[in-house]
């Protein structure tokens, strides 16, 4: 019992460590926000690196994303509801959640890895600290550009996302479950809400803060060699992971 307390204690004291020191890491950032046009370079640098090269994953989730949504909803309906609603259906599921949840599970397998493998690389051979010699804060130079990059490629890479799986739950509506194009598409158009749209955006916004500044975080705690790269990496994916879950909850718990 002793034991169970004591391991108790260290957990939730490691818990409100991190969340205070992500808290911290998030106020740098902020106050770091005016260099940031001087160092526009190292932002459009991470886009690239976080948007244009995560391309292809997501395309390629998306379209088989939307193909399982136009079978799964085609199963659903069968003798139950009419197939011209088939498009609705595939549509509001893709841009409300299956869009901006699965693209953003795709970029933090990715990006984040990513981020926390490069961050955590430069602790623990103590290029960081070579920085911060050299009177540069490492926040405003390593962490913003990522965190500006997160929060502008997310909604972009999951408006590309959205169109790809619509398209692919059209194609597999057209070819294999014998439904014309007429049908899915007047059915896509019939409950069409741009507000739906703006909310699947507003929660890839979110995703892309929360997969940049974990990956962050955990860079920067990162000890003890390879092997603490490995690690950071590794709660940087599942974190990151867990908290877009509870954060798609609470999203459209608020939205909607």
């Amino acid at each position: 019992m002793a034991n169970l307390l004591v391991f108790i204690g260290r957990k939730t004291i490691s818990f409100v460590r991190d969340v205070g020191g992500v808290i911290l890491l998030l106020s740098r950032i902020f106050k770091g926000l005016p260099r940031v046009f001087v160092d526009i370079h190292l932002v459009i640098e991470q886009m690239l690196l976080m948007g244009v090269n995560s391309l292809p994953l997501v395309l390629l989730t998306s379209v088989f994303t939307g193909a399982v949504s136009a079978v799964q909803a085609a199963y659903q309906f069968k003798n139950l509801v009419p197939m011209r609603y088939l498009g609705t259906a595939v549509g509001k599921a893709v841009v409300i959640e299956l869009g901006p949840v699965l693209t953003a599970l795709v970029v933090a397998g990715r990006v984040g890895a990513s981020i926390a493998a490069e961050l955590g690389t430069m602790k623990v051979t103590e290029q960081i600290d070579a920085l911060e010699t050299m009177a540069i804060d490492p926040v405003p130079f390593l962490v913003t550009p990522r965190f500006l990059a997160g929060l502008i490629m997310l909604p972009v890479l999951t408006i590309l996302a959205d169109f790809v799986a619509i398209l692919g739950g059209y194609l597999v509506a057209l070819l294999f479950l014998q439904i014309s194009s007429h049908t899915f598409l007047s059915g896509l158009k019939m409950f069409f809400d741009l507000r739906d749209v703006l909310a699947g955006l507003a929660k890839a916004f979110a995703f892309g803060g929360i997969i940049a500044i974990i990956g962050c975080y955990q860079g920067f705690q990162t000890r003890g060699g390879a092997k603490g790269v490995g690690q950071s990496t590794t709660r940087a994916v599942v974190i990151s992971s867990v908290l877009i879950l509870i954060g798609d909850y609470l999203l459209a718990s608020i939205i909607f």
